[in-house]
């Protein structure tokens, strides 16, 4: 798999092979490789927000989860989208395809918390392949603007001490793919 990624946080220099690794790209479809690069993880850029257009149920068992619907929301010509305050469903335009020696977290760019916004995730499972989603929630009462391919969340790609022999196999597996 090429560099040694096991246990800590995977470098710009660790990410960058693996992302350019021929045979199984950890990330792919990205905008600009080189501007989404960070010391200690890779930036991830908005393809399409949505707004939820009704209620959601999560149950004991998987057969009670009932997603909302979503409302695609339109980007203006020059690629810009004013939301109002409230919550936000994000999809991203990278596709992610995590080995299983690896696992991602995500977190907000610190410029969206200064405007007032942040985006809440879930983990990034070993495993896991496919064009991730998030939450957006503009708390700032005057709302927040937004360009299509802006860098809107740093995935930070852990090495495990050992890889896990069941990876991710999900309701979310190859999504929005």
């Amino acid at each position: 798999m090429g560099p040694s990624t096991s246990g800590g946080v995977l470098s710009r220099e660790q990410l960058k092979m693996l992302i350019e690794d021929p045979d199984r790209p950890l990330l792919r479809e990205y905008v600009d490789l080189d501007g989404q690069l960070q010391p200690n993880g890779v930036d991830v850029t908005l393809r399409e927000v949505s707004r939820h257009s009704d209620a959601g149920a999560i149950g004991v068992s998987s057969e009670d989860r009932m997603l909302p619907e979503l409302e695609t929301l339109p980007f203006d010509p020059d690629g810009w989208i004013t939301l109002a305050q409230g919550c936000y469903h994000l999809v991203y335009n990278e596709v992610v395809d995590i080995p299983d020696s690896l696992m991602a977290l995500g977190r907000p760019r610190s410029s969206l918390n200064r405007c007032g916004v942040t985006i809440h995730t879930a983990v990034w499972d070993a495993g896991y392949n496919g064009r991730s989603t998030s939450l957006l929630v503009v708390a700032n009462p005057g709302g927040f603007r937004v360009q299509r391919n802006a860098r809107v969340m740093q995935l930070v790609f852990f090495g495990m001490s050992e890889a896990t022999a069941d990876g991710y196999s999900g309701r979310y597996q190859l999504e929005n793919m």
